[in-house]
């Protein structure tokens, strides 16, 4: 990664505050969830903050983000405002899609995150929609699509890389490859030794890194974003992470061997990053203290807030489903 720059400390900083942002949500809305206070499905990303929040630190607002069901990190990550999020997740009127869409289809085009997916590996040709859009406007607007590793599976996964190189779009690919596609370890289901040798096969840029080392998912991040952005086309990047708390909420993760999830929790990025930070002098316990008090303040107020807020008036059903007639 020649091309590739390493972050300061002001965005090592700004990587944290978004990982921890995560964690805290994450934790929150399990124990929201638990309490009964929210009725919802819910796709934990815990051990998977650094992916999004290194990447989100290279894009700017009107950069394109578009992630899946399980895109909780990714969404935040990009900065969706805390209060119409939470609403969402409750199903409010005062949500990012009036209580709608709900934790599976969060959308925000203003935070520059145009669609969430529940189908998976339907991301990626949205993305080189959007991508290609950028390239006849003359911007240089840059798309991200997350996915997983199952959907590097899917036919749209192929089609959608093939077609981003033939037409050489500003769109990043990136496979947040946690191990597992639901229950099912990679090795069973997928051939490729590696997620980032298929880029090989398109004639596309890829770059395979460790996606919970913040410092080389920056990297991976600036180098992808830099050859975007300057007409160098598409690149695929394969970020090793894990998952913590199975692939849905109520999922024990029997189908992990006890070792494995045993070293991956031992080597959970967040407490590591944290260390880090305070051991390298970019910062002291105490300004990432504040970060974190800050972070679990603003989240609690959006939760009141989603508490607090009406559920939609029975009138919208009939709205945002049809098209409506526009008198000439």
């Amino acid at each position: 990664m020649t091309d590739a720059k390493a972050p300061d400390r002001s965005q090592l900083l700004e990587i944290y505050r978004k990982a921890n942002l995560i964690k805290t949500a994450d934790d929150r809305f399990i124990e929201l969830i638990k309490a009964g206070k929210i009725a919802s499905p819910y796709y934990s990303t815990r051990g998977q903050e650094v992916v999004p929040s290194a990447m989100s630190v290279n894009l700017r607002k009107d950069d394109y983000v578009i992630t899946t069901y399980r895109g909780i990190h990714d969404q935040l990550a990009k900065g969706i405002p805390l209060k119409p999020f939470v609403a969402e997740f409750m199903g409010k009127a005062t949500g990012t899609c009036k209580g709608k869409g709900g934790p599976m289809h969060i959308t925000h085009l203003e935070s520059g995150l145009p669609v969430t997916t529940g189908v998976v590996g339907s991301g990626l040709p949205i993305a080189n929609g959007l991508a290609w859009a950028a390239q006849i406007r003359g911007t240089d607007q840059v798309t991200v699509c997350n996915f997983g590793d199952g959907a590097s599976n899917i036919g749209a996964f192929h089609e959608a890389l093939n077609l981003a190189s033939v037409w050489n779009l500003p769109v990043i690919f990136v496979c947040q490859n946690n191990g597992y596609a639901e229950h099912t370890k990679y090795e069973y289901g997928t051939g490729a030794k590696a997620i980032v040798d298929r880029a090989i096969g398109y004639g596309m840029h890829g770059i395979q890194c460790d996606g919970n080392d913040p410092v080389a998912m920056y990297k991976a991040a600036n180098e992808a974003v830099q050859r975007a952005r300057t007409g160098k086309g598409p690149t695929l990047v394969e970020a090793k992470t894990f998952r913590f708390r199975g692939h849905l909420l109520g999922d024990d993760g029997h189908y992990i061997p006890k070792p494995e999830m045993d070293a991956a929790i031992a080597a959970d990025p967040m407490p590591r990053f944290r260390a880090w930070l305070i051991e390298q002098g970019h910062a002291s316990d105490e300004e990432l203290a504040a970060i974190e008090n800050n972070n679990r303040d603003e989240f609690e107020e959006a939760v009141e807030f989603g508490l607090s807020s009406p559920f939609p008036d029975v009138a919208e059903l009939a709205l945002d489903v049809y098209a409506e007639k526009v008198s000439a």
